[in-house]
């Protein structure tokens, strides 16, 4: 890694509070060693079940532009943005259109290594990071191709996709189909900022009251799957995202 030419890791998540409790160990390490990161989320959360002293739908999402903005500050992502989305209709969305925002960003940042959800929808299954993944994979495929979006920047190849996945399940809800991992991440030593970034979605704090526990358990680490690369290889497991770049 040159000092002209950063590392550069690209998050795109669904809902305002993803980026902490999915990918907030990924981001803060990538960060401490001087990589740029930058966050992308599709909806800013206004179907969310707590809502703080939110009254409308509007206020509420409002609210969780905020604390999506103020979370980003804590992990050290260097440019976060949230796009208009609805929350809990991203299945129904224009895929075309959703993966074209994505292409035109990413050829904007051209990340070495992009992060998004898996297939499955993470641990509760959520429909609207299912569609983030699959979004996420046509743009990261689609970027590299001069035939796909022509207008929207010179092509860019990014050197990985990762998905995250799950070795546990939440007690009591339906369990995913997770991917096996590639990758692990031991976040240890920052566990305690991914909860302080978490604190900072104050209408979001019964999630964190209910779950706390149960994720200080298993926070020491995250895993991810390596989803696609330009270069033919043999899946091995690593303990870091940016091994060998």
């Amino acid at each position: 890694m040159s000092d002209q030419s950063p590392l550069k890791l690209l998050c795109v998540t669904a809902h305002p509070d993803d980026e902490c409790f999915g990918f907030g160990g990924a981001l803060m390490l990538a960060a401490e060693r001087g990589i740029e990161t930058y966050a992308i989320c599709f909806t800013d959360g206004q179907a969310a079940t707590n809502r703080g002293t939110a009254v409308t739908p509007a206020e509420l999402g409002r609210l969780r532009r905020e604390e999506f903005a103020a979370s980003c500050k804590v992990l050290g992502v260097k440019r976060h943005e949230v796009l208009d989305y609805q929350d809990g209709q991203l299945e129904f969305a224009d895929f075309s259109k959703a993966a074209a925002l994505l292409v035109e960003r990413i050829r904007a940042y051209r990340p070495n290594v992009v992060i998004t959800f898996g297939g499955d929808g993470a641990m509760n299954t959520h429909a609207d990071h299912s569609m983030v993944s699959f979004f996420t994979t046509a743009a990261f495929q689609w970027a590299a191709q001069a035939k796909r979006f022509p207008t929207l920047g010179p092509i860019h190849s990014a050197d990985r996709l990762y998905y995250a996945t799950s070795s546990f399940f939440f007690p009591g809800r339906p369990a995913p189909l997770p991917a096996p991992w590639t990758v692990t991440l031991d976040t240890s030593r920052v566990q305690q900022r991914k909860f302080e970034a978490f604190r900072a979605h104050t209408t979001q704090l019964p999630l964190m009251v209910r779950f706390q526990g149960f994720f200080e358990q298993r926070a020491s680490q995250e895993h991810y799957m390596l989803a696609a690369t330009p270069n033919p290889q043999p899946a091995a497991h690593t303990t870091d995202l940016f091994a060998g770049l």
